[in-house]
C-alpha cells in the first residue's frame, strides 16, 4: 500500500505475468502457505511438462506490487491427434488457478484467455477440486476420493467395510510383502496393466523424470508374493499430511492372491507413519470398475469441477475412453505385440494429458 497526496490508501497495481525461474522460490513459498494448494500446483511441474512431454509450460503469476496473489500452472498442449489445448495442468487431476481473492482470479483468467486465443487453442481448461466459475460448461465425468485416517493402524482397518477388510487379510495371509522400490521396479507392471485395459501407456522416463523432481515426496511401493515375483505397484505423491496413490498397475495373477487390496492396505499403513491424517484415492470415472473398488473401501465420490472456457471449440472435448468412437481403438490396442505399444504410446497419451 502507499497513500497518495491526499492521505488516502492506494491499492498496489495488479500485474499479471508469465513467470521465470527466477520466481520459482516465490511461486513455491505461495503454494505452501495456500489453503486449497494440491500436489499438481507445484513448481517442478513446469519442467516436467517441456522436459518430457515437450508441452509449452505457461505458468502465470499475479502480484500486487511485490506480493503474490495468485498463480496459474498452465500448459499449451498441441499434437496432430488431439489439437492445440492450454490446460491446468496435463497428467495431473487436480489444478486450476489460486488466488488471495476475486479480482486476481479475474485477472488471470483473462490473461489465460488471452493466451489461449494466441497460441490456437481450442479451449481453455481448469481441472479444479472446487467450482470456480458457474458459468462455464463443464463435465459430470470424473469424481474424487478422500477420506481422513488414523495414525494407529488397527482403526484404519476396521474402518475399511467388511468384505473389503476380508480381502486385505487374505492379502495378508497369502504371504504378500511390500516394500518400497523405484521406478524401474513399477514400469514392467504398468506397462503390463496398461496394455491388458487397451489403453497406450506413459514411457519408462516419465516415472524416472517424477522421482527425480519430487524426490521424498514420489516413491513407488511394490508387492510381491512369498517368493519375492512382483504382482503389484503403485506410485505415489505426498504433499504434507496427504497421501496420494497415483500411478499404479497389476499383474494377472494379482487378483486371485488379493495383492491389489493388500497393496493400498500397506500403503495407507505406509501413510500413518508418515503422518498423513488424509488418504486421496484419486480421480475415477462414474461407474466404471475402479470407482466401484473406491466406494468399497468405504470412500464417498467426490464431484470434480473440471471447467472449460470455449475459444474455437463449441463443445467439451471427450478424450476419454468412455468415448464410443475410442472402443475400436482400444480392442485393437490390445491385440499389439508388447515391444510396439511401449514404443506407440507415448506418442499417442502425449496429446491426452
Amino acid at each position: 500500500m502507499r497513500i497518495d497526496p491526499a492521505g488516502r490508501l492506494v491499492q498496489p497495481t495488479l500485474t499479471v505475468v508469465e513467470a521465470g525461474d527466477q520466481d520459482a522460490a516465490d511461486w513455491q513459498r505461495y503454494v505452501q502457505a495456500h489453503p486449497q494448494a494440491t500436489f499438481f500446483h507445484r513448481w517442478e511441474w513446469r519442467a516436467l511438462m517441456a522436459e518430457v512431454w515437450r508441452h509449452r509450460p505457461v505458468f502465470l503469476i499475479a502480484r500486487r506490487g511485490p506480493d503474490i496473489c495468485g498463480v496459474l500452472p498452465l500448459a499449451h498442449m498441441k499434437t496432430r491427434l488431439f489439437g492445440s489445448q492450454l490446460i491446468s495442468l496435463p497428467f495431473c487431476v487436480y489444478g486450476g488457478p489460486l488466488t488471495d481473492d476475486a479480482q486476481a482470479l479475474q485477472a488471470l483468467d483473462d490473461h489465460a484467455a488471452a493466451e489461449a486465443q494466441r497460441c490456437g487453442a481450442g479451449h481453455l481448461e481448469y481441472r479444479n477440486r472446487e467450482p470456480r466459475h458457474t458459468d462455464w460448461p463443464g463435465t459430470d465425468l470424473y469424481v474424487t476420493f478422500r477420506k481422513a485416517i488414523s495414525a494407529d493402524d488397527e482403526e484404519n482397518l476396521k474402518a475399511i467395510p467388511r468384505k473389503q477388510r476380508a480381502m486385505v487379510r487374505k492379502g495378508i495371509a497369502n504371504g504378500l510383502s511390500a516394500a518400497i522400490e523405484d521406478a524401474d521396479a513399477f514400469y514392467p507392471i504398468y506397462a503390463d496393466n496398461v496394455h491388458r485395459h487397451g489403453t497406450p501407456g506413459m514411457p519408462r522416463r516419465w516415472f524416472r523424470a517424477l522421482q527425480s523432481a519430487f524426490g521424498d515426496d514420489c516413491n513407488v511401493m511394490v508387492v510381491r508374493d512369498a517368493a519375492g515375483h512382483p504382482l503389484s505397484a503403485v506410485m505415489s505423491f505426498w504433499q504434507d499430511e496427504v497421501a496420494l496413490p497415483y500411478y499404479a498397475g497389476d499383474h494377472e495373477s494379482a487378483r486371485g492372491l488379493a495383492a491389489n487390496d493388500f497393496k493400498y492396505w500397506r500403503l495407507m499403513s505406509h501413510a500413518a507413519q508418515r503422518g498423513c491424517r488424509v488418504y486421496d484415492f484419486g480421480r475415477s470415472k462414474v461407474g466404471t470398475g475402479p470407482y466401484d473398488f473406491k466406494r468399497n473401501w468405504g470412500f464417498e465420490p467426490q464431484p470434480l469441477a473440471y471447467e472449460y472456457r470455449l475459444i474455437s471449440r463449441s463443445d467439451v472435448p471427450q478424450n476419454n475412453p468412455n468415448n464410443p468412437k475410442y472402443r475400436l481403438m482400444i480392442d485393437t490396442w490390445r491385440k499389439l505385440p508388447r515391444p510396439l505399444v511401449n514404443w506407440l504410446g507415448p506418442h499417442i497419451v502425449r496429446g491426452l494429458g
